[in-house]
């Protein structure tokens, strides 16, 4: 595997201002994520696309380097995360590095471990377009998902007979903390145009991603 280490942070946060530096248990959020980056892969392998000098700067003293800004194009509210990863990966292709495998690490996933991506890489193999790390879902579109009908009436999402949550097929649901993408589908598809795809399953806690003020806290709380 040639990997490409990619954790996305950009500076505009609307649910949690600085979400991506707000200290969290003594060091800024971002830090988890680079700790269990380092813990893997070589520092060279790894890069921090931002668009904001204060996030840099605090990435940095970890003793990664940034080699260069994220566009302010690419660090919209409307930007997209393909376009922010075919952005770096033609950088890391001019410098001659032609990785075939992205490692995607959100960095809104601070129980997210070492362990658990390699623990993800272990099941990628070239002939899939990605791993993603997932959790089981509470909510069921065989049980208590419901979409409106051209009546306005509630019906459910999947049309079934079971009566009990348990008797549902199990569904899962992205969580945002790994993804091992490969670098030749990502030149050809959108991510979420992907046909080959493995999943990672990660337990509920391991799987928190920091959204809103009340996910912060919540990880204050299991942080003490």
């Amino acid at each position: 595997m040639k990997p490409l280490v990619i954790i996305p942070a950009r500076g505009g946060s609307k649910g949690v201002p600085k979400k991506n530096i707000k200290i969290l248990g003594g060091k800024p959020l971002i830090n988890y994520t680079i700790e269990a980056a380092k813990a893997v892969f070589e520092d060279q392998f790894i890069y921090v696309s931002t668009d904001d000098i204060e996030i840099k700067n605090i990435v940095e003293q970890t003793g990664l380097k940034v080699p260069f800004l994220r566009p302010a194009e690419l660090a919209t509210d409307t930007a997209g995360t393909y376009e922010v990863l075919l952005h770096a990966l033609n950088y890391y292709e001019n410098l001659e590095y032609f990785p075939d495998t992205i490692i995607l690490l959100q960095p809104t996933s601070p129980f997210r471990t070492a362990e658990h991506i390699k623990e993800a890489i272990k099941l990628y193999t070239p002939e899939i377009d990605m791993v993603v790390s997932v959790k089981e879902t509470k909510s069921n579109p065989y049980f208590n998902l419901f979409e409106e009908d051209y009546k306005g009436f509630l019906k459910k999402s999947k049309e079934s007979e079971y009566t009990r949550r348990q008797d549902c097929p199990k569904v899962w649901e992205y969580n945002g903390a790994i993804y091992v993408i490969n670098v030749e589908s990502l030149k050809k598809l959108q991510i979420s145009k992907f046909q080959k795809i493995k999943k990672y399953v990660m337990d509920e806690l391991s799987s928190l991603d920091i959204d809103s003020e009340m996910d912060f806290k919540f990880a204050e709380i299991l942080k003490k």
